[in-house]
């Protein structure tokens, strides 16, 4: 056991932490797959934002040593990197045709059947989130649950598509140029993280900014032509009945759709944690954030956080803390509700969200 000053310790050799990348080739084009854990677990697929993979959309999450184990210990992790932004990726063809977001919903059902998947969790940020949900759609019978971060799921605003198309611009004559990288961090991240003149931009920021450097802009452009491009699936989300968690930073540039997309998801089974002071990818800018909802969540589904992690007292699967009939999913996920929960960055680890989230 490897031991720790604060509340949590993970022992490392119970819990693989070695991936191995796969390049699949599917109907439209190869696709870069991440994969983490025991393939005998049941499967977690990730998807990230424009520009990002997942290590820059997914690495601080995954480095919270209670989320680690929770889902290392539950999941094999499935990253899907969108075409092209992978590490060490080589520019796509021009030639080769432009991916609708149909057709990225049709990869990822591709590499399920590559690794022989039957049904998954599912967790993706905001474009990541909506080429998720319209897998879901497509697909309703092999997706467990939702986990969607700054979800979209409206065609884009006026404002969002000439931003965008601003963004397709500056990288066409430019490449990933500094006002490109600007415009995509604005998208990402709250401006308290992003600095300014008086205060300097975070270390998040900035390391994001240094993995953007790495992206190729011909394939980052096909990929926001491609959610430039999306549909409204409102309709289809109302025939969803999977359980849903659904997180949205206070100053993301997608919480309307957040708020939309959770009103239009069945009620029994959604909820909607909404956390202060927050940009899009919260994975990254409060991922401390998620961890108390995530445990709710999942006990829903009968997992739990292995043993041998000493977990906070304030922690739902902390044996102590509740009681052993309530890990049952039939006493558990009944009882999701699209309830707004503010969680602000001096008081998250106060609240007690488990009675907010759930009763």
């Amino acid at each position: 056991m490897a031991d720790s000053s604060g509340s949590v310790s993970v022992d490392m050799e119970m819990i693989s932490v070695s991936g191995k990348e796969h390049l699949i080739k599917t109907g439209c084009g190869s696709i870069s797959v991440a994969v983490f854990g025991d393939p005998d677990k049941p499967a977690l697929v990730t998807y990230p934002d424009v520009a990002l993979n997942y290590t820059s959309c997914f690495q601080g999450l995954f480095c919270c040593p209670e989320a680690f184990s929770l889902l290392l210990h539950n999941f094999c992790i499935y990253h899907i990197s969108p075409p092209g932004h992978e590490f060490g990726a080589a520019i796509i063809k021009p030639s080769d045709p432009l991916p609708s977001v149909d057709d990225l919903a049709e990869q990822v059902a591709e590499v399920l059947d590559y690794f022989r998947v039957d049904a998954v969790m599912c967790m993706g940020v905001a474009a990541g989130a909506y080429i998720l949900s319209l897998f879901a759609i497509k697909y309703t019978e092999r997706v467990l649950g939702l986990i969607l971060i700054s979800p979209l799921c409206k065609a884009p605003s006026w404002t969002e598509w000439l931003y965008n198309k601003v963004m397709l611009k500056f990288l066409f004559f430019y490449g990933m140029c500094s006002v490109a990288k600007e415009l995509l961090l604005m998208r990402y991240f709250s401006k308290k993280v992003r600095g300014n003149s008086q205060v300097p931009e975070s270390d998040i920021v900035q390391a994001c900014r240094r993995l953007l450097d790495e992206r190729l802009s011909p394939n980052v452009s096909r990929f926001l032509q491609a959610i430039n491009g999306r549909e409204d699936i409102t309709e289809g989300l109302k025939k969803l009945k999977c359980r849903s968690l659904v997180f949205v930073g206070e100053y993301s540039p997608f919480h309307a759709d957040a708020l939309h997309m959770t009103s239009n998801l069945e009620e029994r089974y959604t909820a909607l944690v909404e956390v202060q002071g927050c940009g899009s990818v919260v994975t990254e800018e409060q991922p401390d954030a998620m961890l108390i909802p995530l445990e709710y969540f999942l006990v829903g589904f009968g997992f739990y956080k292995p043993s041998r992690v000493n977990a906070s007292p304030r922690s739902p699967l902390s044996p102590t803390s509740i009681s052993p009939e309530l890990f049952s999913p039939e006493s558990m996920g009944v009882k999701l509700k699209p309830i707004k929960t503010r969680i602000s960055v001096e008081d998250r680890r106060k609240l007690n969200v488990g009675e907010n989230f759930f009763w």
